[in-house]
């Protein structure tokens, strides 16, 4: 699959807002692979997603956090790394291979950041997420 696009604003889909900037960091929101504020993919990894689709939501869910972030601090410049990421994957009993489904997410942020910007992650697998999405991921930046 290709690099997920991410050119929207992610809109949220209930009462909070994308992002807050608090003491020199910015905290996104969860976010979940949502275009124009569409969930493009549902399902549970290890029945009905494989881990390469869900790799790559988790890709587009973090590609929506860092453009949150982005839009809160002030433009990408303002940025001056990130310092904490949490995928959470909606997935079976059994599905044990989060972190290769959070590299998705970790190799948006490193193609838009740099490797020496990536985060310390954690990846985490759920019972369910919000929409039936497969994955969510938020995200801490530190301001530069």
């Amino acid at each position: 699959m290709s690099e997920p696009d991410v050119s929207a604003a992610p809109v949220p889909q209930g009462r909070y807002v994308p992002a807050v900037v608090a003491g020199g960091l910015v905290h996104s929101a969860g976010m979940t692979p949502r275009r124009a504020g569409t969930l493009v993919l549902t399902g549970c990894v290890g029945a009905d997603v494989t881990p390469e689709q869900a790799r790559w939501a988790a890709g587009l869910a973090a590609g929506n956090a860092l453009l949150a972030v982005t839009e809160a601090a002030g433009g990408l410049d303002r940025i001056a790394r990130a310092v904490r990421m949490t995928v959470y994957v909606r997935c079976t009993d059994d599905f044990t291979a989060l972190s290769a489904v959070a590299d998705g997410a970790s190799a948006v942020l490193a193609r838009r950041l740099g490797e020496d910007a990536l985060p310390a992650r954690a990846a985490v697998g759920v019972r369910a997420l919000p929409g039936g999405a497969p994955v969510e991921v938020d995200l801490t930046v530190a301001l530069a």
